[in-house]
């Protein structure tokens, strides 16, 4: 289903449902005011409100799904340059590492390698979904998470070619789980470490992304999917959780949260 032709259909039928009652209020109130029920009056009027409140609820998902498709292309395009700059770097990295060899310094080849193998090996466990926007979104916070110091890890189980969701909507539910994550990390001593994984078996879809921050207090683990709620006193904070929640909701799907002084764990499963 295209959903952009499909949220354009629906303002255009509400909108044109918006003018007729608006008419129709119009001639009954110039024509016959005085001898009309005024149950027609507040049917007409509860008609437009509908409407008008539909069209405003369209008009802000679009503008949602448009930010969305945004990030989502602005990933791939990232993800498609880092393709070709490994393609355009592999030989020189082969004709290095061969040089080396040649000269038995196979010690140096060695470390050359490791840097230039994590590399490839980031990209290419990233690329295990069919969903080009999530396996581009999912190389563009592990090179975030890199940045500040988080060793992300992805595992992929599943092509994801059936699960209930538009990719745009996968994506936000991923990108928030991961960045809350890093959030969690950033004041964190010595290793950091965040783990997503995506699996499924025959009844559900399951995702779990794991670090090793702070625990969430027990007070505020049931309040943590609140929209406005937050632990952090900048402002910003206390929207990506709830995004995730309603997603879920909406999707008949579960969200579950695990938290202690070793690992926090957010798994959703979604049924297939």
């Amino acid at each position: 289903m295209n959903i952009k032709k499909t949220v354009k259909a629906l303002l255009i039928i509400n909108g044109l449902q918006f003018v007729a009652a608006f008419l129709l209020w119009l001639v009954i109130g110039s024509q016959v005011l005085g001898r009309v029920n005024p149950a027609i009056y507040l049917t007409i009027g509860i008609m437009l409100l509908s409407s008008l409140l539909t069209i405003m609820g369209l008009y802000m998902a679009s503008r949602y799904q448009n930010d969305s498709y945004r990030e989502s292309m602005k990933n791939l395009e990232n993800l498609n340059l880092k393709l070709r700059a490994q393609r355009h770097d592999y030989m020189n990295h082969l004709q290095v590492i061969y040089g080396l060899l040649e000269l038995g310094e196979y010690e140096d080849a060695r470390e050359y390698m490791e840097p230039v193998f994590k590399d490839i090996t980031r990209v290419t466990r990233a690329m295990k979904t069919s969903q080009p926007a999530v396996n581009a979104l999912l190389q563009a916070k592990m090179e975030s998470a890199e940045k500040k110091g988080v060793d992300m890890i992805v595992e992929v189980g599943t092509p994801l070619k059936e699960i209930p969701l538009e990719p745009w909507e996968l994506c936000k539910l991923l990108a928030n789980l991961i960045d809350n994550g890093i959030t969690a990390l950033e004041e964190k001593e010595g290793e950091k470490k965040l783990a997503v994984e995506i699996r499924q078996d025959s009844r559900f879809y399951t995702f779990a992304v794991r670090n090793n921050g702070p625990a969430i207090p027990e007070e505020h683990q049931a309040l943590i999917f609140k929209q406005g709620f937050s632990t952090k006193k900048e402002e910003g904070h206390g929207t990506g959780l709830a995004i995730v929640s309603q997603i879920v909701k909406e999707a008949k799907g579960e969200i579950s949260l695990s938290s202690d002084e070793k690992e926090t764990c957010f798994a959703i499963r979604l049924p297939r």
